[in-house]
């Protein structure tokens, strides 16, 4: 049980900022609108949030600035693909190779500090000393908890309130929704900016929470996890928070293994998360009804809205 506590809180703390980014692009995704540039829009939003910190700001402010990066970035992505509509696919990708020689460039006089201030665990009193759980789940840093809060809201929100139904209309029928008088243009922007903002979120986690340092590529590619995390929980917030545990389970397996003593290459255990996404996408692909069935109908389609 004592070897399991320090797997488990490694665990939920990889699988944070996954579940940031995937929550995120699931709203987007509903509002019928792809957004690949997931990575692009976190390692923004982990370098602006460490410059904030490494400059003199405070974290709250690092917070602030790195989810209004994160919009910032999203709003662009969201004015080339749903206003002038162009392939979101395309744009997507681009927005990632920008963010990451952004970041890249930018980024080079931080490479290698520490930051200055960082969120730091925050135990709940009596709750932290239970068995297995307490070292974990109620032990989180104040990001971690907001995380766990902001599954509760995406999953009330898109379950009971009209707003959510409207979002859920939009991307199986902008056209249907158009004709009911919908702004599926507002909408559809406002879908695409929270994805920003969590995005931004998942990178300053990265950076002032998790690793509390700034170097080039420090997501590691996750934005990508991100994504297949929202097809493998078929469009659903509570499958995603479990993908993420998942994911971020096979990710702290490899210090697990070094702390018992199994010897195993860093390069094989740092493949692990990715060889698990790739063997999840594939499982998932074979079964196309399932995806068709779940999926936004009109996810990754232009719509020309001229109100």
């Amino acid at each position: 049980m004592e070897s399991l506590t320090p797997l488990l809180a490694s665990a939920l703390g990889a699988a944070i900022p996954l579940l940031l980014a995937a929550l995120g692009e699931l709203i987007a995704e509903r509002a019928g609108v792809l957004n690949l540039g997931l990575e692009g829009m976190m390692l923004l939003g982990a370098l602006a949030s460490f410059m904030t910190v490494a400059n003199g700001g405070s974290l709250p402010l690092a917070v602030l600035v790195g989810m209004a990066v994160g919009v910032l970035a999203s709003l662009v992505f969201g004015f080339v693909t749903i206003t002038l509509q162009a392939n979101q696919v395309a744009a997507g990708l681009s927005l990632t190779i920008l963010g990451s020689g952004i970041t890249a460039v930018l980024g080079r006089p931080y490479v290698g500090f520490s930051a200055p201030s960082s969120f730091a665990p925050l135990p709940i009193p009596y709750l932290q000393d239970l068995p297995l759980l307490g070292a974990s789940f109620f032990s989180l840093d104040l990001l971690g908890y907001a995380a766990l809060v902001l599954l509760w809201v995406v999953m009330w929100f898109l379950r009971h309130t009209r707003a959510g139904l409207t979002l859920k209309a939009v991307g199986e029928s902008p056209v249907v929704a158009r004709s009911l008088g919908l702004h599926v243009t507002r909408v559809r922007y406002a879908a695409v900016a929270f994805g920003g903002a969590l995005s931004g979120l998942a990178g300053t986690y990265y950076s002032v929470a998790q690793f509390k340092m700034w170097q080039d590529g420090l997501t590691s590619g996750n934005g990508w996890i991100a994504l297949a995390l929202v097809v493998f929980a078929t469009w659903r917030p509570h499958r995603v928070a479990i993908g993420a545990l998942l994911f971020g389970s096979v990710t702290a397996l490899g210090l697990y293994f070094q702390a018992i003593g199994i010897k195993v290459s860093t390069f094989a255990l740092a493949s692990l998360p990715y060889l698990a996404t790739v063997v999840v996408l594939v499982v998932l692909s074979s079964n196309q009804e399932t995806i068709r069935r779940h999926a936004p109908a009109w996810l990754g389609k232009p719509f020309y809205d001229d109100a």
